[in-house]
């Protein structure tokens, strides 16, 4: 049962801050259709992602419940890859092909490179 409470502050914690995050970018383009909320929460959420890996595995920096609270809670709440999903499709059904392109292309390859560049600076950090 303590793991469960654990998992779910991170996760309450992670899904507050998505929201606050995604909300406070997507403001800051509201005159644009195009999700940059959702592509910033995925994106920093995948930095992150890629500096605990690297602390958990790689230095073996963090026990098992803080992995539990900050990797499957905290980031698992944080990332909206079901959002990123809909709103995706949102955009090729309302004829925006080349912003559904951008949107899945951009998710994911920049995904990607933030996983490794998060990697990269903690393998610095925690030399």
């Amino acid at each position: 049962m303590n793991n469960l409470i654990i998992l779910g502050l991170g996760g309450f914690l992670g899904a507050i801050s998505r929201h606050l995050l995604s909300g406070y970018v997507q403001n800051m383009f509201r005159q644009s259709d195009f999700p940059y909320g959702t592509l910033a929460v995925n994106i920093l959420g995948c930095f992150i992602l890629g500096l605990l890996t690297h602390a958990a595995g790689a230095k073996g920096l963090l026990d098992a419940q803080t992995r539990l609270f900050l990797m499957v809670g905290f980031v698992g709440a944080f990332t909206t890859f079901s959002t990123f999903s809909v709103e995706s499709a949102g955009l090729f059904q309302n004829g925006q092909n080349a912003a559904g392109m951008l949107n899945i292309l951009g998710s994911n390859l920049l995904g990607l490179v933030f996983v490794m560049i998060g990697q990269s600076v903690a393998s610095q950090l925690w030399k």
